[in-house]
């Protein structure tokens, strides 16, 4: 195989459930498709990114050592994918979750980026103080405690 030609695929472990668990991410993500369900082994793509699945039994689990970031446009955004993939999940803290399958997203705001990069370092940490108070994280608390830090420090 020539080094043009090669690409990296995530591959999923399953406890035998590979077929629903890419019926529940493709009814998630737009972009999204089955390609191939077999017995064993699959293919699917979320929002352009194709994964293979594997129908494996329930000797290996998912951890948090491996996790899929959605950098989400705005709040609402984070709701969505907060709200679809906790449905039979688990929260966790700072925008981490466990899928009902029990692999691990994380759903981020790209404002919180802006915020942890501010230029102003009160402003910076505030955000980010307020982000370890989280589960979901709400765009709207992340700027009010940055804000609250950056006039505090101004006067």
């Amino acid at each position: 195989m020539s080094l043009a030609s090669s690409h990296i695929q995530p591959c999923l472990w399953f406890d035998d459930r590979l077929e629903e668990a890419a019926r529940f991410y493709t009814a998630i993500f737009p972009n999204s498709s089955i390609t191939h369900l077999g017995p064993v082994a699959g293919e699917f793509t979320l929002d352009g990114l194709t994964f293979r699945g594997v129908n494996g039994g329930p000797e290996i689990a998912f951890s948090e050592a491996v996790s899929f970031s959605i950098v989400c446009r705005d709040q609402s955004e984070v709701d969505y994918y907060w709200d679809s993939l906790t449905d039979g999940g688990q929260e966790s803290v700072c925008g981490w979750l466990k899928d009902r399958f029990g692999l691990s997203w994380q759903v981020v705001p790209v404002r919180l980026h802006d915020l942890l990069a501010d230029p102003d370092q009160r402003r910076a940490q505030a955000a980010s103080r307020a982000l370890l108070g989280m589960r979901r994280i709400v765009v709207a608390e992340l700027e009010a405690a940055a804000d609250a830090a950056g006039s505090a420090g101004s006067g």
